[in-house]
């Protein structure tokens, strides 16, 4: 592949960085995971923002969480039609196939994404209201979102900081239309879970079903 480039030296340094800092426990450790099949009891789906950083939050040991990671940590609806659905194929690996107890949809402060969305449904973002915009389409799966959002006469910031939260509601709501999560759940080997992260301090809050709010985990 001719336009394949080598590593800028910056990462190749960190590469190196990392190898030597590597201890025998260490090592160990990444050959018994290497050499088992994977066994991990949770997935998370989060946003792709590099200042998103999953080993800050539950840890990092190769194995525990199943992480997939698409822009605004969004979950489109069940639709079986034949096509390349790269998101939906991950979560029913991760729930037919690996037997994961645990569903975490993890969203966060400062969302470029959810900004992106917001803009472009209220006509401040006419270059991704675009059929060819790829970011743009899947975006417009936060749109029941951003409807839920009208009447509450919100500030600008505050319809932001809110939509944050609805893009994890709307995941939600998205993953029990595909029926081996909706069975999994009703039979009681899944739980889904909704997170919002505070980049800004590394604080969590928690989705509660029974009161419709998050709160501080």
């Amino acid at each position: 592949m001719e336009h394949a480039r080598p590593l800028p030296p910056e990462l190749v340094e960190r590469y190196r960085v990392w190898r030597e800092r590597r201890t025998p426990e260490k090592l160990a450790h990444l050959v018994e995971a290497a050499t088992n099949a994977q066994n991990p009891k949770a997935m998370i789906i989060a946003c792709c923002d590099s200042r998103v950083l999953i080993s800050e939050i539950f840890g990092n040991a190769p194995g525990d969480f199943f992480i997939l990671r698409n822009i605004a940590n969004l979950v489109p609806p069940n639709e079986a039609d034949g096509r390349s659905h790269g998101t939906s194929a991950a979560i029913e690996y991760a729930v037919i196939a690996l037997g994961i107890e645990h569903l975490i949809v993890l969203g966060h402060y400062g969302c470029g994404g959810v900004r992106g969305c917001h803009d472009m449904l209220a006509g401040l973002a006419p270059e991704l209201d675009t059929p060819t915009s790829f970011v743009g389409t899947w975006l417009r799966l936060l749109k029941p979102g951003f409807e839920a959002l009208a009447g509450r006469g919100l500030a600008y910031e505050e319809r932001i900081s809110a939509l944050e939260r609805e893009a994890i509601l709307v995941s939600l709501e998205n993953l029990m239309t595909f029926p081996f999560v909706a069975e999994a759940v009703h039979s009681g080997k899944l739980e889904l879970h909704g997170l919002w992260k505070d980049i800004r301090n590394g604080s969590l809050e928690i989705y509660d079903s029974t009161t419709g709010t998050f709160g501080p985990l």
